[in-house]
């Protein structure tokens, strides 16, 4: 609309974001969908990225990914029942490559398509074949929704395409082994963990993976402080309207309150609003939200403690969060004692 095209930039990022979640959130549980959560959640992902959202011909090929990558995921649970270690060994090998795809080629939703369908449906299908249908449903319905929610977003707050944002460049072969390294290394503990219990710790996984494609963009020295602030930012966000949420429990107000939790955030992420934290911090606040938020719904609908269930999947978070920074630290260290080793190492160059 030209109206909004009158807007700042940023703010119509903002917005944009804001609706495209809203929406995706609003269609996911009317619907019905399983794991209705993971449809906010994939708007978040593909609306981070200030670009138009994919067309009709992108949504096939995406939808064609996910049943390609949740098929192996289909083939992996058999195999984790009879031949762990092969399994456990092909999934790290998956996700190594998963986190390649993303650093190297840019390909970072369908790089995490990829490492949900190797972590997630195996998990799921080596305890029930129900969840695991269940899952590979909500994963699939949950692309084509945020990509729906982004065709109705995009035409209100347009990009000025005048002035296209600049992408992101490529990381070298060297620093992306390094980074896909510190990214493997994050997700397989929490992977282990789902294995004991898929039904409780499924977003804990969900967690690892958007933490270890975090982990590649954020510096060592700022870390813990980015890392482990915005997943506690976030746990205190989902409180926050888990509580408005009991003046009136619907999903009118459900929406609402997400619409401007996300506003907030995303005006901190394309700096309507000055920050001195980088944009990741502020999206992977809003992730956090979303995740703990959706496993506190079905928590309730379930009828379980939720606060209980809240403060568990919480410290969980924390951990594996608390881990991620201790893992990059010790690559660090590895990979500085391998460069001084060889002084004239390309591993020089890598980032911290």
């Amino acid at each position: 609309m030209p109206t909004n095209r009158l807007l700042p930039i940023a703010a119509r990022r903002s917005f944009r974001l804001a609706a495209g979640v809203g929406i995706a959130l609003a269609l996911g549980y009317g619907l019905g969908v399983p794991l209705p959560y993971i449809a906010p959640l994939f708007a978040v992902l593909l609306g981070a990225k200030p670009a138009p959202p994919p067309g009709p011909r992108q949504l096939l090929m995406l939808i064609a990914l996910v049943v390609v990558t949740l098929g192996l995921g289909v083939l992996l649970g058999p195999l984790l029942q009879y031949a762990p270690i092969s399994a456990l060994l092909l999934i790290t090998a998956g996700l190594f490559a998963s986190s390649q795809m993303a650093l190297e080629r840019g390909q970072e939703t369908p790089a995490t398509l990829l490492a949900l369908g190797l972590t997630v449906i195996p998990a799921t299908s080596a305890v029930s074949q129900a969840l695991a249908s269940a899952v590979i449903t909500a994963l699939a319905a949950g692309i084509a929704i945020a990509v729906v929610a982004h065709w109705i977003a995009y035409p209100l707050f347009p990009e000025d395409h005048t002035s296209p944002a600049t992408a992101a460049k490529p990381s070298s072969a060297p620093q992306a082994r390094w980074l896909s390294l510190r990214a493997t290394l994050i997700v397989m503990p929490a992977f282990l963990l789902t294995l004991t219990n898929p039904a409780l710790y499924l977003p804990v996984t969900v967690k690892s993976i958007l933490l270890g494609r975090e982990a590649t963009n954020t510096a060592l020295r700022t870390a813990g402080r980015e890392l482990i602030g915005s997943t506690a930012l976030g746990g205190i966000c989902a409180v926050l309207v888990w509580c408005c949420l009991q003046l009136a429990p619907n999903l009118w107000f459900f929406t609402g309150w997400i619409v401007l939790v996300s506003l907030a955030l995303a005006a901190g992420t394309y700096g309507a609003l000055p920050s001195r934290l980088p944009p990741t911090f502020w999206i992977n606040t809003l992730t956090t939200l979303i995740i703990l938020l959706g496993a506190a719904v079905q928590d309730s609908a379930q009828g379980n403690d939720v606060f209980r269930a809240f403060a568990v999947r919480m410290a969980l978070f924390l951990a594996v969060t608390a881990y991620a920074v201790l893992a990059m630290s010790s690559l660090e260290r590895v990979r500085r004692a391998i460069a001084q080793r060889r002084p004239h190492s390309p591993l020089r160059k890598g980032v911290s």
